[in-house]
């Protein structure tokens, strides 16, 4: 029985060992395509790691996503060339591809477009984890960036899960980026005080409180004329982590000291004439 078995392996192998020998030297080419493919992309990602850390031009959340995307696009290449060696029709097949990819574009449109934006957000970088920013009615603090969403917690300790396109497609506020902020702070005297008295206060204010920077300079200026008050204002600058308490801390001291000061802050007048 053995003997019938090795006589039949052994015909076999006569009679068709040119393709035996042709097909397993295919299969030694798409399995040397594929570790070429394998090493060729880890190359690839450690390139473009070695250029981010020579010249830290990309965020590091877009790492992760450019490093994927090169092994796709490496191994689909390689799948194409093994395809191609094995006889198959490549040119139909990437023409199939195409046509499935328009149609799944056309019904993931929206999905695409938060990709998209989320790509270009990650690129452009107009704001980073931890910046407090505002598009359209939404205020918060960025928690977290990614593909399709970004993530903001709001003033209030909520979560706020936005779109991508959204963002992208609105003017964006970072009120962060910058470092330090302007407060603007409006202090009404009557048209009987002192103008001189009230700008005296502000620049006491001004000159006693740390929190205020110096560059650039805090001015103290007759803002406008109003229907029932002088209106004086205090332009200060201090830096982003100390704006809010800073501004509320103004708020209270200039009240209190514009009336300790014997200045009035006037109510709303009107002068009525009666024609009989």
């Amino acid at each position: 029985m053995e003997e019938r078995v090795q006589d039949s392996l052994l015909q076999l192998w006569n009679e068709h060992q040119a393709t035996v020998l042709h097909i397993a030297y295919q299969i030694g080419l798409a399995v040397g395509v594929l570790v070429i493919a394998k090493v060729i992309g880890s190359a690839l990602r450690q390139a473009l790691q070695q250029t981010h850390n020579r010249l830290g031009k990309l965020d590091p959340m877009l790492m992760p996503i450019l490093n994927t995307t090169l092994g796709y696009l490496v191994y689909t290449v390689a799948v194409v060339v093994i395809l191609d060696l094995f006889g198959v029709n490549t040119a139909s097949i990437i023409a199939l591809i195409g046509a499935a990819g328009l149609a799944i574009g056309f019904a993931l449109k929206d999905t695409l477009s938060n990709i998209a934006a989320g790509i270009m957000l990650l690129f452009l970088r107009p704001f980073k984890n931890g910046d407090y920013i505002s598009f359209g009615s939404t205020v918060g603090t960025v928690e977290e960036i990614n593909l399709f969403t970004t993530v903001l917690r709001s003033f209030d300790g909520l979560y706020l899960s936005c779109p991508n396109s959204s963002i992208w497609g609105n003017d964006i506020t970072n009120f962060t980026r910058n470092g330090k902020r302007r407060i603007d702070i409006t202090a009404s005297i009557a048209y009987s005080d002192n103008i001189n008295t009230g700008l005296e206060v502000l620049h006491n204010i001004i000159k006693t409180e740390p929190r205020i920077l110096a560059e650039p300079e805090a001015q103290a200026i007759v803002f406008s004329l109003g229907e029932s008050s002088v209106d004086l204002q205090l332009r200060a600058w201090t830096n982003v982590e100390d704006f809010g308490a800073t501004k509320w801390d103004l708020n209270k001291r200039i009240k209190e000291d514009i009336e300790a000061a014997g200045l009035t802050i006037p109510f709303p007048q009107r002068d009525v004439r009666v024609i009989q």
